[in-house]
């Protein structure tokens, strides 16, 4: 108790720039401006229930999960794999993986660019075999590559942490009592990482049903995704009030899952399947 003023610096942290922040954005998008002055109205967020934005929403979520099923897919190998490794590799494994998070998330974006554009590195190597030049930039399959390869590393990381926290005394247990590797995986080591997974999950799909950059470069604005929706009402639109509702509702969405991945995980956990 004696220590306690040393929590009084995050405190007021979190409070000028995470609850002051949402109480703007709250209060924007429950007002509307007009000619006889500021007013208390839903009007905001019944305009987002338009067909239009729906379908919207609708794309930016399928977008986000299949890039966050992917990234689930490759990144729990590697995750397995760097788990695995010995401890002299183990730390030069990671440091693969975070190496690439140091760099500024649109150089990374603008990389992809020059890769994937018609006159880019893949495209050169397929006509200096005799291959057709394919048009990879400005789709769906592009922005779902640019938001794995910026977005592996939070479903990569999670995993392992819980990966490498794993008693192997139960691993042991498991094969000494018969179980082949498939089974010790589904039955000991899968159970056993899902709080990993569920993080890497949230923390995959949080950042990419919401990202703007991706889409704009490498979907080269063929295509709205909410996050670009947002970044136009408050860039392009000067409309503050609709953005602010669409940013509430999204951060309704994104707080329910999380609840909802957490509330999972205590049943489980209360369960004994931990």
């Amino acid at each position: 108790m004696k220590n306690r003023w040393i929590t009084y610096p995050y405190i007021v942290w979190m409070i000028l720039f995470i609850v002051v922040p949402i109480i703007l954005v709250l209060s924007y998008s429950i007002t509307l401006e007009s000619e006889q002055g500021l007013s208390f109205t839903l009007e905001n967020y019944k305009r987002f229930f338009d067909p239009l934005y729906i379908n919207v929403l609708i794309h930016s979520i399928n977008l986000a999960l299949i890039s966050t099923t992917i990234c689930l897919i490759l990144g729990y190998p590697m995750a397995m794999i760097i788990a695995r490794a010995p401890i002299a590799y183990r730390n030069m494994l990671v440091l693969f993986f975070v190496i690439p998070m140091w760099m500024n998330f649109l150089l990374r974006t603008y990389a992809w660019m020059s890769l994937l554009e018609r006159s880019g590195l893949i495209n050169r190597l397929l006509t200096s075999i005799n291959l057709p030049s394919l048009n990879l930039m400005y789709t769906n399959g592009a922005v779902i590559l640019g938001m794995v390869y910026n977005f592996l590393p939070f479903m990569v990381l999670p995993i392992y942490s819980v990966l490498i926290k794993i008693d192997k005394n139960l691993i042991e247990a498991a094969q000494d009592l018969g179980a082949n590797d498939l089974k010790v995986f589904l039955k000991v080591t899968l159970p056993l990482s899902l709080p990993g997974v569920f993080s890497g999950v949230i923390m995959v799909f949080m950042p990419a049903i919401t990202t703007f950059v991706i889409p704009r470069l490498l979907g080269g604005g063929q295509f709205t995704l909410i996050g670009n929706l947002i970044e136009q009402q408050f860039l392009s639109s000067g409309d503050w009030n609709f953005g602010s509702a669409i940013s509430m509702f999204m951060l309704v969405v994104i707080l329910f899952s999380s609840g909802l991945m957490g509330r999972y995980d205590k049943d489980r956990e209360g369960m004994g399947l931990w």
